[in-house]
């Protein structure tokens, strides 16, 4: 399984925000600046983690984004599968999927659920604060 680009710069934004956790709200083209990202891009994504309640807005002069909720309290998975959707490595085994006819049967529908339940394991369990933990 690969992230997209969304994944990979959407962890990117939400690490910066981290970093700035405290000090107000953070413009986005000084994210896209520490980044080297595009900020038309990061426009988009930021939107997306807006909506899903990760960060908000602050207008004006001063403005920027910020984190919603504390570092602590925000899992790399929750942003992975906001911008990414679900991480299952076959559609069989995603929760909004009609069962599969041949599911009963199927040999490796078992390692696709132990793949996807590792992997939502261990990004749930790494928040930013451990990122910018990791990082320092």
């Amino acid at each position: 399984m690969i992230l997209s680009t969304k994944g990979r710069y959407g962890l990117k934004i939400m690490y910066e925000l981290a970093l700035n956790y405290g000090e107000g709200p953070m413009p986005l083209k000084e994210v896209a600046q520490r980044q080297q990202l595009s900020e038309t891009y990061l426009e988009q994504l930021i939107a997306h983690l807006k909506k899903a309640g990760l960060v908000r807005s602050i207008r004006g002069a001063q403005g920027g984004y910020e984190l919603i909720r504390k570092p602590e309290e925000i899992s790399v998975g929750e942003i992975i599968r906001t911008l990414e959707g679900p991480l299952a490595p076959s559609e069989c085994v995603m929760d909004d999927e009609p069962e599969c006819s041949k599911a009963e049967n199927c040999v490796t529908r078992l390692i696709w659920e132990k793949i996807m339940e590792g992997i939502n394991n261990v990004v749930d369990s790494i928040t930013l604060n451990d990122m910018v933990n990791d990082y320092y």
